[in-house]
């Protein structure tokens, strides 16, 4: 009604100024219809966290004995420089992960060091050995959040609906072994410092020694010793990647790719604890910890590393071959994770009828030390609440770069399985996807290149076999249950209650 009232207003004493307001006006109103269209649907979703333990973790013909029958999940962490990144903060991080609910044989954490950096390495090695303790008191206790950091920092009555007896004198116990680990992950710089200092000077002297006995026991003056200042790792070996005094092949994007399993396979049953005078009494707790690797990938100057982007990458490779989970989430160092469940309640919509047909699952992020009245909007909840869940209503949210969930399959490039042909907006065909249908011989066997139409798209995957053979795997195993008719592409029930194999040497190196 404005715009009408403005063009029918004309103003006769300035008609120029008049027609580049109206013209601003109108583009104006354009934009203002811009931003709102997409937000006239938002959604507002629920995870039902009891379906989904009923239907794949509750005894059944199919799975008498109630184990897991949930797709695995591969957590990616990525850092590229302790300076910048502290260290505690990335071990922080890595210990929320490790304590989630979810199926421990099941999960997997990576964490990408970019910078190849022997502080990050030494502190991930810290964090696994103070997990050993830390995730078997969150189990046992089911405390929130289990970022120890923000645990104790919380400024609420921690033993609220807590109902163990002993929880007070665990947490006394526990915060006073997690002081003791900042202290260690503090002081890993002077550590690794004086090892060098120590290591390096030994070296000097044998280069000293050397030098002497070729000019008679006598070093001439103005003669250099051919020595270089190395970084020493505990075990008395070089570094592989980033010196603290670079030089050829031990540089920021010149140094070769590391890969160390830091936390084995777990075991397929889980493994109880018992009580112990020196440290807590985790009887009848879970003590197992997640698979856990830290990869640095190889660096060599010419070549473009994508950064952030090549980093994962690497990881997506790396991880098909070790652990092949169907899932990936995808977490920045310094954003852990507040809710123990949220790996379940993604897991609720990509195994819901119709659920292979999602990418990826975007989840919000939420942020600490901000004033009560975020006067300066740090919360971002315009575009969390506002505009993602208007995106939602349309097609899915926007992808952030943190705290997201991918299926991998579609990382690999593959489109999604479409259960009818139709024409698209602009006249664009597109194909279906054939149904599958198998025998019961064939229900736990996952397709091969022979059986599903992408995987005879052109190799574009590399060389390696395990890999290529590694993609239909993980496309059958992110598939939902077939247990109703509705499901044209699922699986049976059952098929991932099998153990996890152990890594062996082979598929590390591999």
């Amino acid at each position: 009604m404005f715009l009408v009232w403005r063009f029918q207003n004309p103003n006769q004493d300035a008609m120029w100024l008049w027609a580049i307001s109206i013209v601003c006006e109108v583009w104006f109103a354009f934009s203002w219809l811009l931003d709102i269209l997409p937000k006239i649907n938002p959604i507002d979703r629920a995870a039902d966290l009891a379906a989904l333990k009923d239907k794949f973790e509750t005894p059944s013909p199919s799975n008498p004995e109630g184990r897991s029958d949930l797709p695995g999940v591969d957590v990616f962490i990525s850092t590229a420089d302790p300076d910048k990144e502290p260290p505690l903060v990335t071990a922080n991080t890595i210990l929320s992960i490790m304590a989630c609910e979810y199926p421990v044989e099941k999960l997997s954490i990576y964490i990408s060091d970019d910078g190849g950096a022997i502080l990050t390495f030494e502190a991930m090695a810290e964090a696994v050995e103070f997990a050993r303790i830390w995730v078997p008191f969150c189990r046992k206790h089911e405390i929130e959040p289990r970022n120890p950091d923000s645990y104790f920092n919380q400024k609420r009555d921690p033993t609220k609906d807590k109902k163990r007896l002993d929880f007070v004198k665990d947490r006394r116990w526990i915060k006073r072994e997690y002081d003791e680990f900042k202290v260690r992950i503090n002081g890993l710089p002077e550590v690794i410092k004086k090892r060098c200092d120590t290591h390096n000077k030994k070296e000097e002297m044998k280069e000293k020694m050397v030098a002497k006995e070729k000019n008679g026991g006598v070093i001439p003056p103005g003669e250099p010793v051919n020595f270089t200042n190395a970084t020493w790792m505990a075990d008395s070996t070089h570094w592989p990647g980033t010196w603290f005094e670079p030089t050829i092949d031990h540089k920021k994007g010149d140094h070769a790719g590391i890969l160390q399993i830091m936390s084995k396979v777990p075991e397929h049953d889980p493994v109880m604890g018992h009580a112990d005078e020196k440290s807590l009494d985790f009887t009848g707790i879970d003590t197992r910890l997640p698979m856990f690797a830290y990869v640095s990938r190889e660096k060599r100057p010419g070549y473009d590393h994508n950064k952030k982007a090549g980093a994962m990458n690497a990881l997506v490779r790396a991880s098909a071959i070790l652990s092949n989970g169907p899932f990936i989430l995808n977490l920045d160092c310094d954003h852990y994770v507040y809710n123990s469940l949220a790996i379940r309640e993604g897991m609720c919509y990509m195994m819901d009828r119709g659920g292979d047909r999602i990418c990826y699952i975007q989840f919000p992020q939420r942020f600490e030390g901000i004033d009560p009245s975020d006067r300066y909007a740090n919360h971002n909840t315009v575009f969390f609440d506002g505009n993602m869940r208007a995106l939602d209503g349309l097609q899915g949210p926007v992808y952030v770069g943190t705290g997201c969930m991918f299926r991998r399959y579609a990382l690999y490039g593959f489109n999604p399985p479409r259960p009818r042909e139709y024409w698209g907006i602009f006249g664009q065909y597109k194909m279906r996807t054939h149904n599958h249908h198998h025998g019961d011989d064939e229900d736990t066997q996952p397709l091969t290149d022979d059986h599903h139409p992408d995987l005879t798209l052109p190799k574009r995957f590399g060389n390696s076999a395990m890999f290529t053979e590694s993609i239909a795997l993980a496309e059958f195993q992110g598939r939902p249950l077939a247990d109703h008719i509705s499901v044209k592409n699922g699986r049976s029930p059952g098929a991932l209650l099998a153990p996890r194999p152990p890594l062996d040497a082979p598929t590390v190196a591999e």
